[in-house]
């Protein structure tokens, strides 16, 4: 490998380092922003339920992720073909939809309602649209003041739409660090065969993740816990680390050949 392969390759993983780190101080990012977002959702409306369906592949279906309110714990986990029900129509077409008496429209899947264990009178429903299509769908259900969903309600579902597509856009960022370097490499050594990218990557990022008592990781952890901490007890882990810093660099300083 070449010092230009070499320098590229210890940016990418220095890359995915920092990448590793977001997420074990943040979790599982998109989870819990899409979580946030049916979580005003249904405050926002007075609503029984709201839910997150997003597409995935192989095979295609629209999965559930995220719901909130009295009726949406049974939605979370379930899987829907993306030409099927309300939820199937707003994905395929990109149009959001607003429905006051669901039993009555042909689009309606009640068999995949009724597994969710509520079976809902009006739904309004909105795509979740980025430049690469359509992600996902938000849908609401059941206004506990008003039978239908209003053109107000419906600009307002778009707006958390278009949070939930931005959400899933930052989740996306952080989990194609393995993309990045494999690319990179490719464009870095256009003469490396794909089983050379391959090895190259997986030995870049073989430990990044896989040691969780590794006193790196051990720290990464620890931090994320301040985050329950008060601001008096943040103060007072701010000076005892500072303490262990300056008694690191002296350390340092004293060894051999310093």
């Amino acid at each position: 490998m070449d010092k230009e392969t070499e320098a590229a390759l210890a940016a990418l993983v220095a890359a995915a380092r920092r990448s590793g780190v977001g997420r074990r101080l943040q979790g599982d990012i998109e989870t819990r922003l899409l979580q946030s977002i049916v979580d005003a959702t249904v405050r926002l409306f007075d609503a029984e339920a709201a839910s997150i369906a997003l597409f995935e592949q192989d095979p295609d279906r629209l999965e559930f992720r995220v719901a909130a309110g009295e009726q949406g714990a049974g939605a979370i986990g379930l899987t829907v073909p993306p030409t099927q029900g309300i939820v199937g129509f707003v994905y395929s077409t990109g149009q959001a939809l607003s429905l006051s008496d669901v039993a009555n429209d042909p689009r309606f899947n009640r068999g995949a309602a009724e597994q969710t264990g509520y079976v809902p009178r009006s739904i309004a429903a909105a795509p979740l649209l980025s430049e690469e299509g359509t992600e996902g769908v938000l849908q609401v259900l059941d206004k506990r003041g008003s039978p239908t969903f209003s053109l107000q309600d419906m600009e307002l579902l778009g707006v958390f739409a278009g949070q939930a597509t931005v959400a899933i856009a930052a989740a996306r960022v952080q989990r194609g660090t393995e993309r990045l370097l494999r690319t990179a490499l490719t464009q870095i050594g256009p003469d490396l065969a794909d089983d050379d990218v391959e090895r190259i990557v997986a030995t870049a990022t073989a430990d990044l993740d896989v040691d969780d008592e590794a006193p790196f990781w051990r720290l990464v952890d620890q931090v994320a816990r301040l985050r329950a901490l008060s601001d008096r007890e943040i103060a007072l882990v701010t000076d005892v680390l500072d303490v262990v810093a300056q008694h690191a660099s002296r350390a340092r300083r004293s060894r051999p050949g310093r």
